[in-house]
């Protein structure tokens, strides 16, 4: 057997065909089939109030007031609160920004380099908070579903939600301009469309 197809080139070419197309298939079918992982915003009503103790504290990169989002009912009772800062900023009617970052990430320090531009917009909360300190805002991490970092969480202000809070979340690099359009986005009041491709 092995001899008959050194010596027929026909047969050569045939087998080749056959294992280019069966590497062909095994490549199409491990790129697709699974659920795309989304690098755009999500966004989620937190429909909890919030209520902060008064030993907690914000991370660092703060500036100004915003408002918090919370946890959906069934999480609220495990969550603790939001730091008071961020609560205040919250309750004061501010878009409240948070920024979570793991501290030594490229992207990560890029991000929170293009998010200085947020500490200037009005009635915007910013706050930067290391992903090691992320347990301490779980009652917003959670109501949103992070789950990688860089993260910026943006909550409407609470007079654009009814006193419920909603956030979206968007992660991965975004430069100075996406994340103040992200806050922008946030504190938009007026009529949406449903997009029709």
């Amino acid at each position: 057997m092995r001899e008959k197809l050194n010596e027929n080139p026909l047969m050569q070419a045939a087998i080749i065909g056959v294992l280019l197309i069966a590497t062909a298939f095994f490549v199409m079918s491990s790129m697709g089939g699974g659920e795309e992982e989304s690098a755009g915003e999500t966004e989620a009503p937190v429909g909890v109030s919030i209520e902060a103790t008064p030993e907690a504290s914000v991370g660092a990169g703060s500036v100004g007031a915003a408002q918090v989002p919370a946890l959906p009912p069934d999480a609220a009772a495990a969550a603790p609160p939001p730091p008071r800062p961020v609560v205040d900023a919250f309750n004061a009617n501010h878009t409240v920004a948070l920024l979570f970052v793991r501290n030594g990430g490229i992207d990560d320090r890029l991000v929170r380099d293009s998010a200085a531009r947020l500490q200037s917009l009005p009635d915007v909360a910013f706050f930067v908070v290391p992903a090691g300190r992320i347990s301490r805002y779980a009652a917003i991490a959670q109501g949103v579903a992070v789950d990688r970092v860089p993260a910026l969480v943006v909550v409407r202000p609470k007079r654009l939600s009814n006193g419920i809070p909603t956030a979206s979340v968007s992660y991965g690099f975004r430069d100075s301009q996406s994340l103040v359009q992200a806050v922008i986005d946030a504190g938009y009041k007026g009529r949406t469309l449903d997009y029709h491709p």
